[in-house]
């Protein structure tokens, strides 16, 4: 049984290239996936444009770490980025994996 954890973040775009600095500069960090999403919802303060959209642009991380990486990375996060329009979650990882070697 896997002891990774996923770490979500959900953020604003004009954060993506403090949050992309801040996660390669741990060397611990062996990667991540981030791509541009739409929030839909209540969630945070919107601008009238994204009221009328029923949207907004936001980017999303997606990072794969052990509980003790894990705890670091997010009190790291807090600490650089004490805002809440920063949302995350932390799902368990049940399995992951190469399909094959090389």
């Amino acid at each position: 049984m896997s002891s990774d954890y996923l770490l979500r973040l959900n953020i604003p775009p004009g954060l993506e290239e403090d949050i992309v600095d801040l996660l390669l500069a741990d060397p611990e960090i062996r990667g991540y996936q981030s791509y541009p999403i739409r929030g839909h919802g209540r969630v945070g303060a919107m601008s009238i444009a994204e009221q009328v959209a029923g949207r907004r642009d936001r980017i999303q991380f997606e990072i794969v770490l052990d509980s003790g990486l894990l705890e670091q990375t997010l009190q790291k996060l807090k600490e650089a980025f004490p805002t809440p329009d920063v949302i995350y979650w932390v799902l368990p990882v049940v399995q992951s994996g190469r399909l094959g070697s090389g």
